[in-house]
C-alpha cells in the first residue's frame, strides 16, 4: 500500500487540527482525566474526520480503509494518547459493524449523528471477569416482546462517561458461545441528556491514558427496542471478530508516531554533555535508537501489507493480530529506552517521554492482551485447535 497525494492532503489536514484544536489543551485535559468529547466531536465532524469510510448516505466520506488508517497514523501524534484513543473509537471501534451491518433506520438513528460528531459513541465488550476472552462475556439481553431487557456489566469503557450510547455485545440465547452474541445499541442517555433508566456508569482512575474517561457501566433491566440489533441475532460475535481487525490496525497505525519520542530523545542527547562529550556520541546509544527506528519502519511495513489486504476483501485477522502484537511491545522498548536515554529528565511527570510510558503500556492489554493476540496468530497458523 502506498498513500496518495489524497492520503497526505489528508493527514496534513489532521495534523493542523491536532496543533490547533488538541496539543494546546491536552496538559489541561491530562490534569482533569478527561477531555472534551462531546466539543471536539462536534469539530472533527464538521471536517469529515469522523466518518472517512463510512458511506456517503449518512454523512460520511465513503473512502476505502486505507485513508482511515492514514487518519489514525496522524492522530497518533496527538502529545496525549488518551485522546486519540477517544477518537479511535468514536471512528473505527464503535460503528464499524453499524455502518457494516446495521438497518438503515437504526444508521439514520445512531451512525449519521456519530458521524457528524453529534453525539459520543463507547464499545462494550470487555467484562470485569471477560476481559480478552469475548467469549466467555455474561451480560445477558433478555426478549420480552419487542425489547431487550439487558442485564450485566461492561468494563473498560473508552468515552463511558461521556457516551450518548454503547454498541453492546451480550448473550441473547443459550446456544454456543461464539452463536449466542449479538450487537445491540444501547442508549446510556434519555432525550433530555440524563442517565438512561437502568445504567450506572463508574469512572475508572488508570495508570495512563487520563485525558480518555474510562468507565465501568451496569445495565439493569435496561430495556431497548429488538429494532436496536445490529444484523441478525447471534451473528455479535463474529461482526465483532471483523469489527476488530480495523480496531487493532488502527491501534497499531497510532504507535507508529512513537518514532518522535527517538527523534525528540536523539535532540535532547545532542545537547547534553557528560563527560566532555555530548551523549549522543556513545555508539550504544547511536545503534539503540537505529535499531528502535528500524524496527517502527518494519511496523509500518506489517501495518500497510495488512490495510492493503483488507481493502482487497481480505480477512487479515492474523495480520491484525501480529500488527497489535508488534505495536504494543515496540511502544513499550520506545518510551522505555527513551525514558532511560533522557535520564532524570525522562523521569520527570511533566516530560513527553514518561506520559508516553504511561500511555504505550496500554498497548500490550486493552483491546486484547499480547497473550490473545499469540493465540489467534497460533491458530491461524494451525498450531493449535481452533476451539481451544
Amino acid at each position: 500500500m502506498i498513500y496518495t497525494a489524497e492520503h497526505h492532503e489528508l493527514m496534513a489536514s489532521i495534523r493542523r487540527f491536532i496543533s490547533a484544536e488538541i496539543d494546546p489543551f491536552v496538559d489541561e485535559w491530562e490534569a482533569a482525566e478527561i477531555f472534551p468529547a462531546h466539543e471536539l466531536f462536534r469539530k472533527m465532524g464538521q471536517l469529515g474526520f469522523l466518518g472517512i469510510t463510512k458511506p456517503e448516505a449518512y454523512g460520511g466520506m465513503g473512502l476505502d480503509f486505507s485513508y482511515a488508517l492514514a487518519a489514525a497514523e496522524a492522530i497518533g501524534h496527538v502529545k496525549a494518547q488518551g485522546v486519540g484513543m477517544g477518537i479511535g473509537v468514536q471512528s473505527n471501534m464503535a460503528t464499524p459493524a453499524l455502518a457494516n451491518f446495521g438497518s438503515d433506520e437504526l444508521k439514520r438513528e445512531f451512525l449519521a449523528p456519530a458521524i457528524a460528531g453529534e453525539v459520543v459513541a463507547s464499545i462494550g465488550v470487555s467484562e470485569e471477569g471477560a476481559g480478552s476472552d469475548v467469549s466467555s462475556l455474561k451480560t445477558r439481553a433478555r426478549r420480552d416482546g419487542d425489547d431487550y431487557v439487558i442485564k450485566g456489566s461492561k468494563m473498560w469503557i473508552t468515552n463511558g462517561t461521556q457516551a450518548d450510547w454503547i454498541c453492546l455485545l451480550c448473550n441473547t440465547s443459550d446456544g454456543p458461545s461464539h452463536k449466542n452474541k449479538s450487537l445491540i445499541i444501547v442508549p446510556l442517555k434519555d432525550a433530555a441528556g440524563r442517565r438512561a433508566k437502568g445504567v450506572e456508569v463508574q469512572k475508572i482512575k488508570k495508570f495512563g491514558m487520563w485525558s480518555s474517561d474510562t468507565a465501568q457501566i451496569f445495565f439493569d433491566d435496561v430495556r431497548v427496542p429488538v429494532r436496536h440489533r445490529i444484523g441478525e441475532e447471534g451473528m455479535g460475535f463474529i461482526y465483532q471478530m471483523k469489527q476488530f481487525q480495523e480496531e487493532r490496525l488502527d491501534g497499531a497505525a497510532r504507535r507508529l508516531a512513537s518514532i518522535e519520542l527517538i527523534e525528540e530523545t536523539a535532540t535532547y542527547l545532542r545537547q547534553r554533555v557528560a563527560f566532555g562529550k555530548p551523549l549522543l556520541d556513545n555508539q550504544f546509544i547511536q545503534y539503540k535508537l537505529a535499531e528502535l527506528k528500524t524496527e517502527i519502519e518494519a511496523l509500518r511495513g506489517l501495518i500497510y501489507m495488512a490495510t492493503h489486504a483488507y481493502v482487497q476483501g481480505q480477512d487479515v485477522t492474523e495480520l491484525a493480530s501480529m500488527a497489535k502484537l508488534k505495536a504494543g511491545r515496540l511502544g513499550r522498548d520506545v518510551a522505555d529506552w527513551c525514558m532511560q536515554f533522557q535520564g532524570g529528565m525522562g523521569y520527570t511527570w511533566d516530560n513527553r517521554v514518561s506520559r508516553a510510558y504511561r500511555d504505550y503500556r496500554l498497548g500490550s492489554i486493552g483491546g486484547g492482551a499480547d497473550e490473545v493476540m499469540l493465540m489467534v496468530i497460533a491458530r491461524k497458523m494451525g498450531l493449535m485447535d481452533a476451539e481451544a
